[in-house]
């Protein structure tokens, strides 16, 4: 069975010679680590792999900056998620007015008819 413990240098070094399958490597590395840092510097690079990390990240997170970064980054998806999340309802709001709110409208307009 072949070592397949390759180190970083290694990994950097086919990257930067153009090595799809070393920059995913990388992002996995980086990944496993937490470094979003190196993630973001792998996305500039080109790394669409670092893109859907990122993304699955920012996501989760609800991190709606983020994943407008990671689109104007170039990683289409991004975008893709964040219209998602625009567009989801959110807990306790319909078409952006808070059921407060709502029940405080009805309220008025019934103290208004009645008058």
């Amino acid at each position: 069975m072949a070592n397949t413990n390759i180190d970083r240098e290694t990994l950097r070094e086919l990257a930067d010679e153009g090595n799809e399958t070393a920059l995913d490597r990388l992002a996995d590395a980086a990944d496993a680590a937490g470094d979003l840092g190196e993630l973001s510097e792998l996305l500039d690079e080109g790394s669409l792999h670092a893109g859907v990390l990122l993304t699955r990240r920012a996501a989760a997170a609800g991190d709606l900056r983020e994943l407008q970064r990671i689109a104007d980054a170039g990683y289409d998806e991004a975008g893709h998620e964040l219209e998602r999340l625009l567009k989801a309802p959110t807990d306790g709001h319909r078409d952006g007015v808070s059921d407060q709110s709502q029940r405080s409208c009805s309220h008025s307009s019934r103290a208004a008819v009645g008058a």
